[in-house]
């Protein structure tokens, strides 16, 4: 009787210290929340509940805020102090072991992180070119044999190192499709890729350079290479969509194949602008939208000019495999190879396996 009387007070003293070792966020209209403090932008408090997951709050509707674990607390005139935290009307409070108790206008606050927060913080000050790379492999297979008889392949590779300075990334697509049936052939060989560099000037301007580079067996297009070098300008950022508009100036070459044996091939050297922007955008907690589109009108002359969008959707289905969805689309105006087409769009669909650092 002895033993079980000690184990059910040894378990209520583990219970009670669980709850207190959780951050406690009271609300204006009297709802109480147990979990822990993620962050602040100085604007809304980001609490990650319990109960409900990560819920964001106006600091004008937190009434009480008690945290077990210290925080760290970043002011408009760039002091940082350290501590547990409570809140007295709109003063918090950090209660801080070297400092004792600092107070803090919550007007005057321009970041707070939790331990794990400040970590991921510091890391982004001066990361090593291998850090914080974000990326997937896409995958897609299809194989018919009897009345069809077709092969169609798609491989895909993005990565993306992004700071709070600077935007590192680079991509690759390939989609080839044959039809082995007699008469048939390759019916699809386009291969895409290139790598953009972003660095912020300011929180809303940034400077760009990019080279974007195709290959289209359909359009007898061997190589094109576009170079640019431009502005852009943050035009939407939160948690949940981005976008970007950019403008700039490039150089491209194309090269065409002839398409007949022994007729000489069509070189393109031209000047032009860059006009695009890019778009991503969450749906809910599984659901990624990313979107890029570009114009290009020469400068040198009015035809031709060129078009590129590249739109994919992933839904994960866990947290490294997802299902991707693609449409790519490339238009020229005029095309230089007699015969071909301007336009060529290309709906693929595979799995998505991410990786990160």
């Amino acid at each position: 009787m002895k033993a079980l009387k000690a184990l059910v007070v040894a378990m209520s003293l583990f219970a009670t210290g669980s709850i207190a070792a959780a951050d406690t966020l009271v609300l204006g209209n009297g709802d109480r929340l147990s979990g822990t403090i993620e962050k602040s932008d100085g604007k809304v408090l980001t609490f990650k509940a319990a109960t409900v997951g990560e819920v964001t709050i106006k600091w004008t509707d937190v009434k009480e805020l008690t945290s077990d674990k210290a925080v760290y607390v970043v002011t408009k005139d760039k002091q940082s102090v350290s501590g547990t935290v409570t809140i007295d009307g709109a003063v918090l409070i950090v209660h801080s072991t070297s400092a004792g108790d600092v107070r803090v206008a919550v007007a005057d606050l321009t970041a707070l992180r939790s331990g794990d927060e400040e970590t991921k913080f510091l890391r982004t000050i001066h990361p090593t070119l291998r850090q914080d790379w974000n990326g997937a492999l896409v995958f897609g297979f299809s194989l018919a044999r009897g009345n069809s008889q077709t092969t169609n392949l798609s491989l895909g590779f993005n990565a993306e190192r992004k700071t709070p300075n600077d935007d590192f990334k680079g991509y690759m697509s390939t989609l080839y499709t044959k039809n082995d049936a007699p008469g048939g052939g390759v019916t699809a060989d386009l291969i895409t890729g290139g790598a953009a560099y972003d660095k912020n000037f300011t929180p809303k301007i940034f400077g760009v350079i990019s080279a974007d580079y195709s290959h289209d067996q359909l359009q007898d297009l061997h190589l094109q290479s576009i170079y640019t070098v431009g502005l852009g300008w943050h035009a939407v950022a939160t948690p949940n969509t981005t976008l970007d508009a950019i403008a700039g100036i490039n150089y491209t070459k194309a090269d065409y194949d002839s398409g007949m044996v022994g007729a000489a091939g069509v070189d393109q050297n031209v000047a032009g602008a860059t006009l695009g922007e890019v778009l991503m955008h969450k749906f809910g907690a599984s659901t990624v939208l990313n979107e890029q589109f570009y114009f290009y009108p020469n400068i040198t002359h009015a035809d031709p000019y060129r078009m590129a969008l590249d739109a994919s959707s992933v839904t994960k289905l866990k947290k490294w495999l997802g299902l991707q969805f693609t449409v790519s689309d490339r238009y020229i105006s005029d095309p230089p190879i007699a015969g071909t087409k301007a336009n060529d769009i290309i709906f693929t669909t595979g799995l998505n396996i991410a990786f990160s650092d």
